[in-house]
Formats: structure tokens, C-alpha cells, sequence
């Protein structure tokens, strides 16, 4: 039963007088956040305006900071980040900042989650701070599935995997006691009949599990930047507020075969600086999804019919640059619980060969508080200090794909323009009434009662933010697919533009280009398990010990 807001408010006001907080029940694992890599950190405004060094890595994010810290261990690294350093941000260092993030209004150059809004109408937003998008997620930590592997055109070295895995885990992977709703929601899986119970797990298995998180039992973030403290100081030198503007290319070398020689930079005062690779050096893309497939084109690398009507130059036809865009649709029921719950966000998870269903709770923003981008539906906020809980679902994949264009042929500060075509696919809509189905059977279980209210009449029933399922979802596919059409946001694990197999090989190297990789999730052809954190991580060490090992092979 739907209970209306008005009907309910008098037993809420009630509720709330008379509540206890609940005890807050993770242990510390970790007494402080490390910020010894600020140590090689610099404003670009300080830096030569020429230099030269063995690799540059372009975005100090996900991948870049674990691909940087691993190289720095023989050789000379720069780094250049578009944002700043976490420190200039305070609300990129706990989870109790992750809404604050959204609730930010994007000043176009400095605030960490940068706002866009793709073709589709779907809001988003991309990382801007060192730490990439690991500095302002929610944290979950989940290992990717066998099918992503198999998929995604790399010959993987499953050991070497296995241990890139662990080098990050052993840092900034922690494991928290679940908090009354995370319990309650792990529960309500299982009544539901989504299992085995899987107890604690990084690996994506079948069932229910709790996972790992960046987040530490005191709500502290540790993101990629902290992987930095891993790589060898004296070789590394990371820029802040610094822009790649484009990549630069030998002009000796044949046409056929370009090589990436350096970048061209600019600071925040607008100044430009080049940095230039030595022999045996290379270029690598780490700027994400967006980013990496948009400077590729800047660069005159892409479709070369496409780059002669922006009159860029061209460096390499390359038609997949931008294609096979793909982003996780995301489609939630919200519920007010009838008593202020602490804070948490993603702890358990729901795994399905079909769909993928997760929960977190946190507070409602008051009313003068602005509406999180990105985060829930449109609504009129609350006065009163509530709890705000979320069904999440999202399929695998997904199938569905579209494309990004250039929105400036010259400026890379102007977020490219992407459709995802969400739901284009008949699988990934057929996979969404699937999923809020299954959330309709977890509404239904004994685990769900007590967050219902009692009205005036003493009918029971939750209280609802936004769209609640339609009353026949149970029978009726097409009142589904709509539903699922009208409430379709984003999970932020948009992927592709620079796919393996398309734009690069299984070495991430840009196909026909010498000395220059994209490594990120840019690269893949669908979302790695539950989220993609844990493996982008992965990825960036990963392939930085590939590379030590062809240097020390190629001596």
C-alpha cells in the first residue's frame, strides 16, 4: 500500500520526537587518510614550460594514479590532472561529502564533480580532482565477473590480475559491519530469493553478498590518489589545474605511422607548457570515458570525414573514435523510513545472470538545501531531518549503445556532447521490468516491514519519494517499460569511445599510432560486475606492470 505524505505526517512529527539515533556499528580499521603524495604535487602554474620525461600519464584518475605510481618505480612520470588536489575539496574525503558533491554548483573550473547532461536528457557528472571519479562515487568495491574477461578482447594473465587486484585492495579496500538498513536490505534479498548468502566477498558471485568499499568505518575516503603513496617519489611529479589541450605527434615520422612525442598543456592562468617523452617513452590516455575519446579527436585522431568538417588536422583515420558509448541505466524506488537511520551508502548487493540490485540510505536534504545533480527525482524537500532510502537496479552490459561528438573543435574545457540510447536494446528494457519486479517482491518481504508507516486509520504502507511501481507491475509489461523509460537516470558507469578491438589493441595501444595508450574504461565493452571501481583500479597497475616488463624485455 502507498501511503501519501499528508496522511502520514502527523505519526511522522510523532516518530521523530520520541526516536533514538542508532548506534553507529563499523569498527575503525584505519586511523588516518595518507597525504604523503602531496609531496611531488604541484600547480601547474609553477612548472617549466618545457620538460621531458619518460611517461606522461593524462588524468590523475581511477587508472592513472595506480598506471603512474607502477611506472614511477623505473622511470620518470608525469602526471596531468585537470582538477586539484583533494584537499582543496574537503567534501571528496568522507561519505558524508558524496551528496554535498552533487549538491555543488559547478563553477566550470575548480568543483570536483563536473555537471553534464547527455542527449538523452539524462543529468551526469564526470570526476575534476586528482582521484578522478574515485573521489566523488560512493565507494563500492566489487571484482568484475568471468563474462568481462572473456569479452573484453585482452589476453588477460589471470595471476597478474589476481595480484594487481590485491595491490590495490591491501591499501584502500575496507570492510565495514553493516549498519539496521543494510541488514534489513541484505534480508529482504534473500527472502526474495536472491541467493545463496555469500556472507563478505570481493569476487562477483551469485546471490547476495556484502562487499569491500573506499570508504573506512569512519566514513573516510580513500581513493586512487592514495595509490600515488605507492610509486616512487623521486621519479614522480603530479600537475594540478593542469589541461591537456591536445596530443603532439613526430613530424618526421610517415603519416601511415605517427608517434606521440609530448602534449601541449595549459594552467589555470591560461599559460601553455609542452611536455615532451624520451626515446622509449610513451603518451597514455587515462582521462576516461569522456575525456579520453574527445582529446583523441582534438588530437586529429578519428573519423577522418568527421575531423575535416571541425578543420582539425588529421593524424590517423580512425572511424570508432566516440562510437559504442554505453552507460548502466539506473532505476530506483525511494522510500522516507518512518525513523532516522544513519547514514550508508552501497554495503550489500544482489547479483542475477539478469540484473543487479543495490541500497543506501542517507539523509533528505532539507529545503533550503539544493537538489543533488544527478541523484534523485525532482521533488519539494523536506523541513523535517529524515531518511531517504533507495532500491537501485541495473543491468548488465548493457547492449545498448550510442556515440560522442566534439561540442567544441577547439576547446577541451567544453564537455563533448553523448547519447547513450538508453533502453535502444530489447534485452536491457526487458532486463529493467525484470529488476523492478524483483524490487517489487523485496517491498513484499517481512525484512521491509518495519520501515512502513501507519496512518491516521492505522493502514500500513510506505511513503514513497517520487514514482512508486505502477499497481499492475506484476502482469502488465507495457505499463513497465514505461515506467522503466520515465525514471531511467544514471548509474555514472558510462563506458567506451576508445574500445579494444575498435580503437585499441590488447595492449591498449591506439591502433596505427606509435608510443601512444588508452588505458581506462574508455576501453571497455561493457561495465565490469556491479561497478567498475574496483577494476579500472585494477587496470591501471595492471598495465603498468606490462609495460615495465616490454621495457625491461625490449633492453
Amino acid at each position: 500500500m502507498e501511503i501519501s505524505t499528508m496522511a502520514v505526517l502527523p505519526v511522522l512529527l510523532l516518530l521523530l520526537s520520541f526516536h533514538q539515533q542508532l548506534q553507529v556499528l563499523a569498527q575503525a580499521t584505519q586511523s588516518y587518510q595518507d597525504f604523503s603524495y602531496m609531496k611531488f604535487v604541484y600547480n601547474a602554474t609553477n612548472l617549466p614550460q618545457e620538460e621531458e620525461y619518460d611517461y606522461i600519464v593524462i588524468g590523475g584518475g581511477t587508472a592513472g594514479c595506480p598506471l603512474a605510481a607502477t611506472l614511477s618505480e623505473k622511470y620518470s612520470v608525469l602526471v596531468l590532472e585537470r582538477g586539484g588536489a583533494p584537499n582543496s575539496t574537503p567534501n571528496v574525503l568522507s561519505a558524508s561529502g558524496v551528496l554535498a558533491n552533487l549538491v555543488e554548483a559547478d563553477d566550470g573550473k575548480t568543483t570536483p564533480a563536473q555537471r553534464f547532461t547527455s542527449e538523452d536528457g539524462v543529468k551526469n557528472v564526470r570526476g575534476r580532482v586528482l582521484g578522478g571519479s574515485s573521489m566523488i562515487n560512493a565507494g563500492f568495491y566489487s571484482r568484475a565477473e568471468e563474462e568481462f574477461f572473456s569479452k573484453s578482447g585482452v589476453k588477460w594473465e589471470r595471476d597478474e590480475v589476481e595480484k594487481a587486484y590485491e595491490w590495490v585492495e591491501e591499501s584502500i579496500v575496507f570492510r565495514s559491519n553493516l549498519t539496521l538498513w543494510s541488514s534489513a536490505f541484505k534480508e529482504a534479498l534473500l527472502e526474495a530469493g536472491v541467493g545463496p548468502d555469500n556472507g563478505f566477498s570481493l569476487d562477483h558471485v551469485l546471490g547476495t553478498k556484502e562487499s569491500g568499499s573506499t570508504f573506512d568505518s569512519l566514513g573516510r575516503r580513500h581513493g586512487a590518489v592514495e595509490l600515488l603513496n605507492k610509486g616512487e617519489a623521486k621519479n614522480l611529479k603530479v600537475a594540478v589545474y593542469a589541461t591537456v589541450e591536445r596530443i603532439l605527434f613526430s613530424s618526421e615520422a610517415s603519416i601511415s605511422n605517427p608517434s606521440a612525442i609530448g602534449v601541449i598543456y595549459t594552467d589555470s592562468e591560461g599559460k601553455s607548457h609542452r611536455a615532451l617523452v624520451r626515446n622509449k617513452g610513451e603518451v597514455i590516455l587515462s582521462a576516461g570515458a569522456l575525456g579520453s575519446p574527445q582529446l583523441l579527436l582534438l588530437s586529429g585522431i578519428g573519423p577522418s570525414s568527421y575531423l575535416s568538417s571541425l578543420k582539425i588536422p588529421i593524424i590517423q583515420h580512425q572511424k570508432n573514435v566516440g562510437q559504442f558509448m554505453a552507460d548502466n541505466p539506473r532505476n530506483n524506488i525511494y522510500l522516507i523510513t518512518p525513523f532516522p537511520s544513519n547514514s550508508s551508502p552501497a554495503q550489500v548487493v544482489g547479483i542475477t545472470t539478469d540484473y543487479f540490485i543495490e541500497s543506501n540510505i542517507g539523509d533528505l536534504p532539507f529545503s533550503s538545501t539544493p537538489e543533488p545533480f544527478s541523484m534523485f527525482p525532482s521533488f519539494s524537500s523536506s523541513s523535517i531531518n529524515l531518511s531517504l532510502a533507495s532500491f537501485v537496479v541495473k543491468p548488465p552490459g548493457p547492449l545498448s549503445h550510442g556515440d560522442l561528438r566534439l561540442a567544441s573543435s577547439s576547446n577541451v574545457k567544453t564537455s563533448p556532447r553523448v547519447r547513450f540510447n538508453y533502453f535502444q536494446h530489447p534485452v536491457d528494457l526487458a532486463r529493467c521490468v525484470r529488476e523492478m519486479r524483483k524490487t517489487g517482491e523485496l517491498l513484499e518481504t517481512k525484512s521491509m516491514d518495519r520501515f512502513k508507516y501507519s496512518d491516521l486509520q492505522g493502514q500500513k504502507g510506505f511513503l514513497f519519494l517520487g514514482s512508486s511501481l505502477p499497481s499492475n507491475y506484476k502482469t502488465d509489461d507495457s505499463s513497465m517499460e514505461e515506467f522503466c523509460r520515465s525514471t531511467v537516470t544514471t548509474f555514472w558507469h558510462y563506458h567506451g569511445g576508445c574500445l579494444v578491438g575498435k580503437v585499441v589493441d590488447g595492449d591498449f595501444r591506439v591502433m596505427g599510432i606509435n608510443k601512444l595508450r588508452v588505458v581506462d574504461g574508455s576501453t571497455f565493452t561493457m561495465t565490469p560486475g556491479t561497478v567498475p571501481q574496483a577494476t579500472v583500479l585494477m587496470l591501471g597497475r595492471y598495465v603498468g606492470l606490462k609495460m615495465l616488463q616490454e621495457r625491461k624485455e625490449s633492453k
